[in-house]
């Protein structure tokens, strides 16, 4: 590992001083990612700064209905909530479908969402990635390439985004509140967090150089069912394949793209009165096979009218 100096925040306004200040540094909070990925030798940060102990973990209700969830609270914390279980229980299945126990104790909300991506060429720096080294190229274009993207990809990038709780929650509609190094605090729609990779895959988010993710907020629950459905190679602590999150007539993709992938046309369809095979149909006619990735696109198509009819079971929602 190559050296780095380390500080621990004290608030969240030092914390975002001293990222703008200090020239290749880095927010660390559970470190379930960024630590391995510094281990690995494909993250070289100068400087660490732990916010994991900043006073961000609270989850509160809103005046609106919702819930404010701090980003530095652990997935584990925001999974056995009682609010979340009852009232959004599509981001607690996300949330255990994730990881291992023992990480989702120490990952927190704000990481999830910013974790990268776990393509093979990604981690080994032996191979080119243009994710990891601008312009080396994708080896993933021509290689082992049967978990990549099937939309929004690009010549320059095919890997796909590995959070399960970033997908329920834009079936879910979040906002991320973020704090720039000018302390100014703003909110965005949570599925405007992450870019597709076009030419620059090495730039994974919107988010202003130093800006600190420090909530998410849930709207009112939507009217109607809510189920997540993973599918992997294997029953645990497995990379998905696929997955789908549904919240009422929303519905978000996972394992499929660059970013968490809302499912636009599906859900239009699907509001005008077509089957739900014929409404995920009309969302896979974007979608594109890359070489051994291409069984993807039947397995969608199977996965979500299973989970739309579970969703639509009598006392899955109001």
């Amino acid at each position: 590992m190559r050296p780095f100096t380390y500080e621990r925040a004290t608030d969240a306004a030092a914390a975002v001083k001293s990222a703008a200040e200090t020239p290749n540094a880095k927010f660390l909070a559970g470190g379930t990612n960024l630590l391995d990925l510094m281990k690995l030798e494909i993250e070289h940060p100068n400087h660490l700064i732990d916010v994991g102990r900043l006073p961000l973990a609270k989850i509160e209700d809103t005046a609106e209905g919702g819930l404010r969830i701090g980003a530095m609270a652990s997935n584990s914390h925001v999974a056995a909530d009682p609010r979340v279980r009852a009232r959004y229980p599509v981001l607690t299945q996300a949330i255990v479908a994730g990881g291992s126990p023992q990480l989702r104790n120490k990952a927190s909300v704000g990481g999830n969402l910013l974790q990268r991506t776990r393509c093979a060429y990604f981690y080994d720096t032996s191979k080119p990635c243009n994710k990891r080294a601008p312009g080396s190229g994708c080896g993933a274009l021509e290689g082992l390439n049967r978990n990549s993207a099937i939309f929004g990809a690009s010549h320059a990038c095919i890997a796909t985004h590995p959070s399960d709780m970033a997908v329920a929650l834009v079936a879910l509609d979040a906002e991320v509140e973020v704090l720039s190094p000018a302390g100014q605090a703003r909110s965005f729609p949570l599925m405007e967090l992450h870019r597709l990779p076009g030419e620059t895959p090495d730039v994974e988010t919107h988010l202003i150089p130093g800006e600190l993710i420090t909530a998410v907020v849930l709207p009112p629950p939507p009217k109607g069912g809510q189920v997540y459905r993973k599918v992997r190679d294997r029953a645990s602590y497995s990379a998905g394949l696929a997955s789908v999150a549904i919240a009422g007539g929303r519905m978000a993709l996972g394992a499929v793209a660059h970013k968490p992938w809302r499912a636009a046309e599906a859900e239009a369809a699907l509001a005008s009165g077509a089957s739900p095979a014929e409404a995920i149909g009309a969302e896979l006619a974007a979608a594109s096979a890359n070489g051994r990735n291409g069984f993807k696109i039947n397995l969608i198509s199977r996965l979500v009218p299973a989970a739309v009819a579970e969703a639509r079971e009598p006392g899955r929602g109001a």
